[in-house]
């Protein structure tokens, strides 16, 4: 029994650690009798043994080069990056394990001995023509062993299909905790795939008979490379996910024309040049996360959201939020609201507009909503012709897997490392990585460290690596207020600028857009706000997640949407009754704009910024999204 969940996952672990050492003599026989596929030529091993010697002496030289840094204080101070902090931040709360072990240690001991049998049976009798088996000697897959060289040798095809039966029953078995609340359970079961997926036999040289071919062809250069990409990661904190110099803002990322025409210490307001002759006599404000860096709207050109929204007649503004340091320890919720207030008032009288249009981005959704309760209350709600928001949270009961990191030793362990009054955003970068720790974190590290690849030049990881500071107070409260305790949505529970907070006052007409596979504001969590707001709401669902799901452009023609009856009793309700559409959900949403208010006014005066006579400050993106 394990009464602590660190007991449980040492105890994980343990099984993992011993079936790796165990493995090791049996796969240096199983190689030498049945040869290894791209490796048969042990000879020419034994004379590139001075190169591969030489290599070895210049990855120790840089290693220990590196150490002696950090000794000496280069590079010190808590690494997010740090691999021991991905699994702190995620350990459950469980008393105990299943109550029928043996039950389940039988079953293993079943499953293992039919893998042993499948995989050697195959290879003993050879899996060709009439002698091939009926039944896959290998069933369990997974794409980290799609390579071939995981099928074409015994003892690797061993490896990882035994890996692949442990760790359906070490998930199977934190699935199974019982005595404890399910929410402990579901952070136990996070905790221990986290686990899972870092003892993956691809993660390790010896393992992975992909990285070894590699190793021989290049003479170890792929490790030497590697080398030097950790070293780096490690010094900067954070994992790299793309080539830092393909990109610059301003050239080929949020290049959109426009100009800084408003700035406050906690943002810059961004209005971007009429690309038509007339537009909208309504403008658009959009709120992005203060999480992340605003030009996830604003990519390569093709991708823009900002772009696209210009070319189609809008004049839009875009708040641009400063990364936090010391000067914003005070800062908290009522600032952000002031400061979306604050942008909607600074457009309307800049364009003598009576109204804007708005959207709110998943955290700044949720201060939108917030904002939309707070001019209801104060009888100003009609400053707001529309709001929309993009995979955005307002009740947060089913606010999904970042929930497993929202409890008391969680929240003292942020605010311990927020001692200088703000969040270092690499922090968080680490744990949405962990969130898809298979994807976003160990496969990286056998790409970037083990094979040595060049990295590649993506925008979107690009800006997932470009990292936000947080104030620490205004975080704090967020996770403890929102994501536990829920607030939001208890009429009045929250106030605002000395305003309480009532979402139920909300009549402001409303596009709330989900995305199916979202798995930071699941679509079942966002749906909940079409039963909070009062006014007209138009739900709808997109294929995808929480960035691909939103930045889909028309021309891309991918994934798809749906719509159906915005006041359906549940998500599961509105499924049943949806109908799909392929591609891009953009139009769907700009015909529901263009339903808000159609007048047009010609593009001239302030609705070209920085024209004769516009005071401006700078050119777009302006230097808030540049700060680190």
């Amino acid at each position: 029994m394990a009464n602590d969940p660190k007991d449980f996952l040492k105890d994980s672990g343990e099984p993992f650690r011993a079936f790796f050492d165990m493995q090791g003599e049996a796969m240096r026989e199983m190689m030498g009798e049945f040869g290894m596929p791209g490796m048969e030529n042990s000879a020419k091993l034994t004379g590139d043994a001075g190169e591969f010697a030489q290599v070895a002496r210049e990855i120790q030289s840089m290693w220990f080069e590196f150490m002696a840094d950090r000794t000496q204080g280069a590079g010190s101070g808590s690494n997010p990056f740090d691999p021991a902090q991905w699994l702190t931040l995620a350990q459950g709360m469980a008393k105990q394990m299943p109550t029928d072990p043996i039950e389940t240690a039988q079953k293993m001991a079943k499953d293992s001995m039919e893998i042993w049998q499948g995989v050697l049976g195959s290879f003993i009798g050879g899996v060709t023509g009439e002698n091939k088996p009926e039944v896959d000697p290998l069933p369990r897959k997974d794409r980290r062993f799609a390579a071939e060289e995981w099928r074409a040798h015994p003892a690797f095809a061993l490896l990882h299909q035994t890996y692949l039966m442990m760790a359906e029953y070490f998930v199977g078995a934190a699935k199974q905790v019982e005595g404890i609340a399910p929410e402990k359970r579901k952070q136990l079961e996070f905790a221990t795939t986290a686990l899972v997926d870092a003892m993956s036999p691809d993660n390790f040289i010896l393992t992975n008979p992909v990285v070894l071919k590699r190793t021989i062809e290049t003479k170890g250069q792929n490790l030497l490379k590697g080398m030097r990409h950790l070293i780096n990661d490690l010094k900067k904190g954070q994992l790299t996910h793309t080539d830092a110099e393909a990109f610059e803002l301003g050239v080929n990322l949020a290049a959109t024309p426009g100009k800084v025409v408003h700035e406050t210490p906690l943002y810059q307001l961004v209005q971007y040049s009429p690309s038509t002759d007339e537009v909208f006599a309504t403008p658009l404000i959009i709120f992005p996360p203060w999480i992340n860096r605003f030009y996830i709207l604003d990519l390569t050109a093709k991708k823009s959201f900002i772009k696209w929204a210009v070319d189609q007649g809008i004049t839009v503004f875009v708040v641009s939020w400063k990364s936090a340091d010391a000067s914003m320890k005070d800062v908290v919720w009522d600032d952000y609201i002031r400061a979306q207030i604050d942008a909607i008032d600074t457009a309307r009288e800049r364009l003598k507009a009576p109204s804007v249009h708005t959207i709110g981005y998943c955290v700044a959704g949720t201060t939108l909503a917030a904002t939309l309760a707070v001019l209801a209350k104060r009888g100003e709600a009609d400053k707001v012709k529309s709001a929309t928001f993009f995979t955005a949270q307002v009740d947060f009961e089913k606010a999904g897997e970042l929930k497993h990191f929202i409890n008391d030793n969680q929240l003292d362990m942020i605010s311990s490392l927020s001692s200088d009054g703000y969040l270092d955003g690499r922090y968080l970068a680490a744990t949405f990585n962990s969130l898809r720790g298979k994807d976003l974190i160990w496969n990286y590290v056998v790409n970037n460290y083990l094979l040595g690849e060049d990295y590649p030049a993506f925008d979107l990881l690009h800006w997932n690596g470009d990292v936000t500071n947080l104030p620490s107070k205004w975080h704090a409260d967020y996770l403890r207020d929102l994501y536990r305790d829920n607030k939001l949505v208890v009429p009045e529970a929250l106030s605002a600028d000395g305003t309480p907070i009532d979402l139920t006052e909300v009549k402001t007409p409303s596009y709330i857009q989900a995305g199916r596979e979202d798995h930071i504001a699941p679509a079942k969590s966002v749906w909940k706000a079409t039963e909070h707001f009062k006014g007209s709401v138009t739900f709808l669902l997109a294929g995808s997640g929480h960035i691909a799901g939103v930045v889909n452009p028309p021309a891309a023609s991918k994934y798809q949407y749906w719509t159906g009856d915005s006041r359906a009793g549940s998500l599961e309700d509105f499924i049943d009754g949806a109908t799909e559409h392929p591609g891009s959900w953009w139009p769907h949403w700009f015909e529901w704009l263009q339903e808000q208010d159609n007048r047009k006014v010609p593009a001239k005066g302030k609705r070209i910024p920085g024209a004769k006579g516009d005071k401006v400050i700078e050119d777009a993106p302006g230097r808030y999204v540049k700060t680190r």
